[in-house]
């Protein structure tokens, strides 16, 4: 059973702060560290200019972008290596949106296969883009773990400049430069940048450099890639991330991209609308399709092309592959589900879940353990194989860093990621290890012990949801690691109706009913309305935690809440 409990804030409003707005929004810009006039108006207001940071702050920029514009003066052979994901792939398409507008066609996007390639730069592709004559390559999201190829590169006289985020776990490569804001040494203010945030500072220094003709401020069009990237990858919407991904969905909603507009229509959302949750729940795992399901450059050519019948070919055939993408990955939930009733008998507070099936899709395992995270709230590791005879990995954690977790894990080959996800490579023999080695590094770090609180922001009648609460939340939009989303508690909400829907009806409906005799709508995807331990029928009254949202599914406008869970009342204090 989860247990809830209200956010009380230890910050202190500013005496002088009258704010604007109903106490409700206060508190939570209060929740977020803001308590005076001038910051929440920074916040709900950002300015592009007044609160990004000149990419020169980046270390090694300097001579990166020297580097990357003597090669387009002298028509050098340019690579742009991208990663195969919802970051590196709009990153990519960042470059090829600069070198069209500049007019310089000496240069080629090269994205690995996941499956047949993996992670990262590769000796083999560096011979490949060899061969066709690069005398430069640009890293876009990957790079900073690549020791070996860096060097390989530097054998063949090619300048490799790497431009990635991650953390670097083995030192930093003997590239030509390397730009990270997470490197040591590096001043840059913004530690959060994903992989095509990067990529675009990047760009942006390097029209500060040439004489482009390139009218003053044009790179904004190309927020709308970063967009995608930074809602994608989980990195936390503050400081300058969120004036980026702010500014990315205006472009977002004005996009003249054929390929985004196809998509967007095929998914049934109204492209002046669009929110965070689209980019999050309906565009990145079609743009992640490609490469867990296919081929990732199919992912760069829709972000990419012009010309609008080969956009909506090339939507139907994501749409397609992202199908079977769903059902591959319910039925490994599942699988996994049963795994863990079985083994965890006890539960799995102050547990590292650990699984693995030889059987299981590398690619499509981030996803499952994304899954299995949210449902549990323990961190999760599970592995498969998919060609030779490493077995490869993907882990996700809450409020716990997975890096330090595999750190002192002996039995990992390779490991990368983020503080909340990450991936890893382990030899089948140890495989039987690896649980035990992130069991001890998890109780060394002195959490999971006991289940947590998970806090919500306030309780609110059904009858608070409408238009003018919506507006007021929007404000605070977009949503995201580090300005979660408000979440409420809607107590003793009248039950009018619980119906199934969807193609295998499995999500819910409930539909409530306020004392004003309105109706609300409750939602919640991939639930059972016998999951909660009541049963939920009409005129029962219930619990609902959730958030308030607007969705336009098929052209009709609804504000409705997003179910998160149906709780008793002493789940909550």
């Amino acid at each position: 059973m989860s247990l809830y409990r209200l956010r009380k804030s230890d910050v202190p409003l500013e005496k002088d702060a009258p704010f604007s707005v109903r106490p409700l929004i206060q508190n939570l810009l209060r929740d977020r560290g803001i308590t005076k006039d001038e910051d929440a108006m920074s916040f709900i207001k950002p300015d592009y200019v007044r609160d990004t940071h000149s990419p020169q702050l980046l270390k090694d920029m300097e001579k990166a972008t020297a580097r990357f514009v003597s090669a387009i003066k002298g028509n050098e052979r340019v690579a742009i290596y991208s990663d195969y994901d919802h970051d590196g792939i709009p990153g990519a398409v960042i470059f090829n949106d600069f070198f069209t507008k500049i007019g310089f066609a000496n240069y080629e996007i090269y994205i690995p296969h996941r499956n047949a390639e993996g992670f990262g730069l590769n000796v083999e592709a560096i011979d490949e883009l060899n061969e066709r004559g690069a005398k430069v390559i640009v890293s876009v999201d990957c790079g900073i773990n690549d020791l070996e190829e860096a060097l390989h590169a530097k054998k063949l006289a090619i300048d490799l400049i790497v431009t990635d985020h991650h953390q670097a776990v083995r030192g930093i490569p003997e590239a030509y430069a390397v730009v990270n804001p997470n490197q040591d040494g590096c001043e840059y203010p913004n530690k959060f940048l994903c992989g095509a945030g990067v990529a675009f500072k990047f760009l942006q220094a390097v029209m500060e450099l040439g004489a482009w003709n390139i009218q003053r401020g044009w790179e904004k069009w190309m927020l709308d890639m970063v967009a995608i990237a930074t809602l994608s990858d989980m990195v936390p919407l503050v400081g300058e991330n969120r004036v980026l991904a702010y500014y990315g969905l205006m472009v977002l909603r004005q996009s003249r991209r054929p390929g985004v507009r196809a998509l967007l229509k095929k998914i049934g959302v109204r492209q002046s609308d669009i929110t965070e949750d689209d980019v999050g729940f309906s565009i990145s795992p079609r743009i992640n399709a490609a490469s867990r399901m296919g081929i990732p450059m199919d992912a760069y050519k829709l972000l990419s092309v012009t010309d609008q019948n080969e956009a909506e070919r090339l939507v139907a055939h994501l749409e397609a592959i992202n199908a079977v993408r769903k059902g591959i990955v319910a039925s490994m939930v599942k699988e996994i589900h049963e795994v863990i009733r079985v083994r965890y008998k006890e539960g799995c507070i102050g547990r590292v879940i650990v699984a693995g099936n030889p059987a299981w899709k590398p690619s499509l395992l981030g996803l499952a353990a994304n899954t299995i995270m949210e449902h549990y709230g323990s961190p999760v590791f599970l592995w498969g194989r998919e060609g030779g005879t490493k077995l490869k990995g993907s882990c996700r954690a809450r409020g716990v860093d997975v890096l330090t977790l595999m750190k002192d894990s002996p039995s990992l080959l390779e490991y990368g990621g983020h503080t909340m996800s990450g991936g890893f490579t382990i030899a089948p023999a140890e495989a039987h290890l690896l649980e035990d080695s992130l069991q001890r590094s998890y109780e060394a770090l002195g959490v999971g012990k006991k289940q947590e609180a998970r806090l919500v922001d306030d309780i609110l009648p059904v009858e608070e949801v409408g238009r003018e609460i919506h507006r007021e939340l929007s404000a605070l939009a977009p949503f995201g690691v580090g300005n979660p989303k408000p979440l409420f508690i809607f107590p003793a909400a009248l039950v009018a109706d619980v119906t199934s829907f969807g193609k295998e009806k499995n999500h819910l409906k409930i539909v409530l009913r306020a004392s004003d005799s309105r109706t609300v709508n409750a939602v919640g995807f991939f639930m059972k309305r016998e999951q909660f331990g009541v049963t939920l029928e009409k005129g029962l009254r219930i619990n609902i935690v959730g958030t308030i949202e607007r969705s336009t599914f098929g052209g009709r406008e609804e504000l409705r809440i997003r179910i998160i869970d149906i709780i008793s009342n002493e789940s909550y204090a």
